[in-house]
């Protein structure tokens, strides 16, 4: 009785739910079998399960996703901060840790030092042995560095051939250079790339917190200075950061921006020094020397600015100005009617070295007319040996113009006899230091001695430079040196000046000095 209640009452349901009035059936569970309401479960739960195992596998995919940009991010710091050749740390991170080293000496009243090195005689080896083995000496050199610090300080690459060390908590000066001198033991040690033995020595330079500064910018910067003037006065050494390397720090910049516009305000002059035959006073040669008028600090000397104008590359748009001016006048004084062997012009290593050397040299004495028997270009013996197969072709190519070549300040630098016989050098050019002693030191007067007989055997002609006494023209007469220049000989002059002389010689063959 209660089953046929239930379906009448079902039945009842139904037609109510299809009473005319209503807008759509509506469908009941209720009137689905056993079997379809057990398919329709497991349908959603085969859906829903589905979904689970997806969300799972995307928590999983995110959580995998996460790491990686996270390592991802991890290396770009580490990238960031650090040198790709010998993972020590870069720049950025050096000044991060020196800020906070600067703040704990500041709290704890203490002192801190700043090492700036940098590699000697690395080009070299880099140039002749290739990159490859100039990285891996950086990296040994810079695991010697790692070696000999504490965990407290840090070694930093700068870019090149140059490192930066923070000592904290040091003593005082006389702690730092007992460390620089044990550092500088373990990095003169002969280090082993390639089968080969390599040396290399430092130039240090060193400011200490707080009397050299307060911020890691002025305390790099100031080291930075110290190096300059270590590698400046010869190498392999070290200074301490002093006050007045500033200076002549801001001095030198200052002439170097003065130095660019100097050409363009047609500032330079050429100077003319005689090269005379020692026996009859007669002008053989003339010099080229160039004179700076500085607008506000007046006539300057190739010494205090030359060297800057080699550091800052302008030497290279300067020298082509003298080679130029110098053959063009050069060439005024033949017309004329002068008797002159040859104007000798000094040629920088960044003016030979570049590839269109030759062809300005062309350039130059086709512009002028001047025949190329009357230009000598004089070379020093580091210039020449600095890399001998190319110096050797360039060289052959000037002497196939006509151009000849001397040595200058002969037996000052490193060179080879057997290059010296092979290269096609026309005139040797014994050092004013060598020259300065003959008269008191046994030992220059040997070297000049030595200097004049290889000349002569080689078939080359020698030129006595620093010429300043009588008893030092006398000394070279009686050795057979033939030609010589000097103040006692006769004083670099301008042009016209240089002009007058000639004139006065040729009518006297008396030496006239200025």
């Amino acid at each position: 009785m209660k089953k046929n209640h239930l379906l009448v009452a079902i039945r009842s349901s139904k037609q109510l739910h299809r009473h005319p009035t209503a807008q759509r059936e509506v469908p009941l569970v209720d009137s689905a079998s056993p079997i379809d309401i057990r398919l329709i479960l497991e349908a959603h739960m085969s859906k829903l399960q589905q979904a689970n195992e997806h969300l799972v596998i995307s928590a999983l995919q995110a959580q995998m996703m996460t790491k990686e940009i996270q390592k991802a991010k991890d290396r770009m710091g580490h990238m960031a901060h650090h040198d790709s050749l010998t993972n020590l740390p870069n720049r950025i991170l050096l000044k991060e840790r020196t800020v906070q080293a600067l703040s704990l000496a500041k709290r704890h009243h203490s002192k801190l030092a700043v090492l700036f090195i940098d590699l000697d005689r690395f080009k070299t080896i880099n140039d002749s042995l290739g990159h490859a083995a100039g990285d891996k000496l950086l990296q040994e050199v810079a695991q010697r560095l790692l070696d000999a610090i504490r965990s407290t300080d840090t070694v930093s690459r700068q870019g090149g051939d140059e490192f930066v060390l923070l000592l904290s908590e040091v003593i005082d000066e006389h702690a730092v250079s007992t460390f620089v001198d044990k550092m500088c033991r373990m990095l003169n040690t002969p280090y082993f790339i390639n089968g080969q033995e390599l040396h290399v020595g430092c130039s240090i330079g060193i400011s200490m917190f707080p009397e050299d500064g307060d911020d890691a910018e002025t305390l790099i910067g100031n080291a930075d200075l110290a190096m300059y003037h270590a590698k400046k006065s010869g190498r392999d050494r070290y200074h301490f950061f002093k006050p007045e390397m500033n200076a002549r720090a801001v001095e030198r910049q200052t002439l170097e921006g003065d130095l660019h516009r100097a050409l363009k305000n047609a500032e330079f002059e050429i100077y003319y020094q005689a090269q005379s035959g020692l026996a009859s006073g007669h002008i053989n040669s003339a010099e080229a020397l160039i004179r700076w008028h500085h607008p506000a600090r007046g006539l300057l000397m190739p010494a205090m600015f030359v060297p800057i104008a080699e550091e800052s590359g302008a030497i290279v748009r300067i020298g082509r100005w003298v080679l130029l001016e110098s053959c063009r006048q050069m060439q005024v004084w033949l017309v004329d009617g002068m008797l002159l062997d040859v104007v000798a012009v000094n040629i920088s290593a960044l003016e030979f070295g570049r590839n269109d050397f030759l062809q300005h040299v062309r350039d130059v004495l086709r512009h002028t007319g001047l025949p190329p028997h009357h230009l000598e270009l004089e070379l020093t013996e580091t210039v020449l040996m600095k890399d001998a197969s190319e110096t050797m072709r360039t060289l052959s190519a000037l002497h196939a113009m006509g151009v000849r070549i001397a040595i200058d300040d002969f037996g000052t630098g490193y060179s080879s006899l057997s290059y010296l016989k092979q290269f096609p050098v026309d005139t040797l050019k014994i050092d004013k230091s060598f020259v300065a002693g003959i008269t008191d030191n046994d030992g220059d007067k040997i070297l000049v001695d030595a200097v004049i007989c290889l000349g002569k055997n080689l078939g080359h002609r020698v030129v006595a430079e620093g010429v300043e006494t009588q008893a030092q023209l006398e000394f070279l007469r009686s050795h057979a040196c033939l030609e010589g220049q000097g103040y006692f000989l006769g004083l670099p002059m301008v042009a016209e000046q240089f002009l007058q002389s000639l004139k006065l010689r040729a009518e006297s063959g008396v030496p006239v000095r200025a």
